[in-house]
């Protein structure tokens, strides 16, 4: 490492003295994460180092490294960027080092735009490069929202909620404005397309699919409410939530504000304060965690939302996935189904990656109720929350 500080700038490498240039530093995230000369190695971002190769001088305090760690959740970068952020001691003084992996998942955009490095500098991917970037994705892709959903074609994609829901949210409006790319090449460059087996991937048929539910049968969410406090009592109401992934998650915004039951209570002096069963916030951070980062490759089960007399429960099928340990969790993060977690950020239902757990619980303790507790099982995963009384 401390030779490619010292080297020429590259493909491979950036240095700057800037410690504060946010949007220059995701750039270069996002055009080292593109791997355009397709390296299959890291790039490195050198911040506290001249021109010269030799350090600034700059103090590298730990507010610098979790502002550089922040880039890769702060869903400006997209999909999520596999990079790491450390210090590094050298005899002219210390440097920061982001470290980023190249990407499964080309092309990586920031703020709607494809950065790629072009010898020692970044410049936005022309429409062949980002063509060529959409087709090395096949062989690349590892999820099952990123793979081709074989039986389906074009004709299955309901295209209006591309270009009129997803497309002007995803992508620049310059971009847009001066785009001679076909549609098929605009699907593939926000991962909804293969070209070279020419249909869409698993993800489109969720988000745009006109019968979703005829590939992906699990591809729902069943509420229920019963009356009594298990399941063997009498259910008294139930929902079902199918279609497109943005009115399912509509949905679930609207049975969370349904079921929350808000209510005055004293405060201090003579003013009151609304309190509820079940905070609307912390339920939509829990639904929308369950059908983001549920399984669906295999699975004919739904999402359920059990609502009993003293809880509301949250099953979705699929344990942890990846390396991501019970002790990890809720901490560590590994993400199923980066595409779809990058369409929920993209469409609004998510501020930022990784947060959402903890921000259900902050909502509950404001509530002033019981913590959500969690049941990991190998093919399950439940979310438990107690009613406020």
């Amino acid at each position: 490492m401390l030779r490619l500080i010292k080297d020429l700038e590259s493909d491979r490498v950036e240095r700057t003295v800037s410690s504060t240039n946010t949007d220059k530093f995701a750039e270069a995230i996002c055009a080292f994460a593109n791997d355009m000369p397709q390296h299959r190695l890291p790039g490195y971002l050198f911040i506290g180092v001249r021109d010269d190769g030799e350090p600034s001088g700059l103090a590298v305090t730990d507010q610098l490294l979790q502002n550089l760690a922040a880039i890769r959740s702060d869903g400006n970068v997209q999909p999520l960027p596999t990079m790491n952020v450390q210090r590094l001691p050298t005899s002219g003084g210390d440097v920061a080092v982001v470290e980023v992996l190249p990407s499964d998942l080309p092309p990586v955009r920031y703020k709607g735009r494809i950065w790629i490095r072009v010898g020692p500098r970044r410049a936005i991917a022309s429409e062949a490069e980002e063509r060529v970037l959409a087709e090395r994705r096949v062989a690349l892709a590892r999820t099952w929202d990123a793979r081709p959903c074989r039986e389906a074609t074009l004709d299955d994609l309901a295209l209006d909620l591309f270009a009129v829901g997803y497309r002007s949210f995803a992508v620049a409006p310059e971009v847009i404005e001066e785009n001679n790319r076909s549609l098929t090449e605009q699907l593939a460059a926000l991962r909804f397309y293969d070209l070279k087996l020419g249909g869409p991937t698993n993800a489109a048929i969720l988000l745009f699919g006109k019968d979703s539910l005829s590939f992906v049968p699990g591809a729902y969410v069943q509420y229920v409410r019963y009356a009594g406090t298990s399941r063997a009592d009498e259910p008294v109401r139930d929902r079902r939530f199918s279609g497109d992934l943005l009115s399912v998650l509509r949905g679930l915004d609207q049975l969370a504000e349904d079921v929350a039951e808000a209510r005055p209570t004293a405060a201090e002096g003579l003013a009151e304060r609304t309190i509820y069963d079940y905070p609307p916030r912390a339920l939509h951070e829990l639904f929308v965690n369950a059908v983001i980062h549920r399984n669906y490759e295999g699975s004919s089960s739904p999402v359920l939302v059990n609502h009993f007399d003293d809880r509301l429960e949250v099953l979705s099928p699929g344990g942890l996935f990846g390396d991501l340990t019970p002790e990890q969790f809720p901490r560590g993060t590994a993400y199923r189904n980066p595409v779809l977690a990058e369409a929920a950020k993209t469409l609004g239902f998510v501020n930022r990656y990784g947060r959402g757990i903890a921000i259900a619980q902050s909502e509950l303790a404001r509530n002033e109720s019981p913590v959500v507790t969690f049941e990991l099982g190998s093919n399950y995963f439940t979310a438990t929350v107690p009613r406020r009384r």
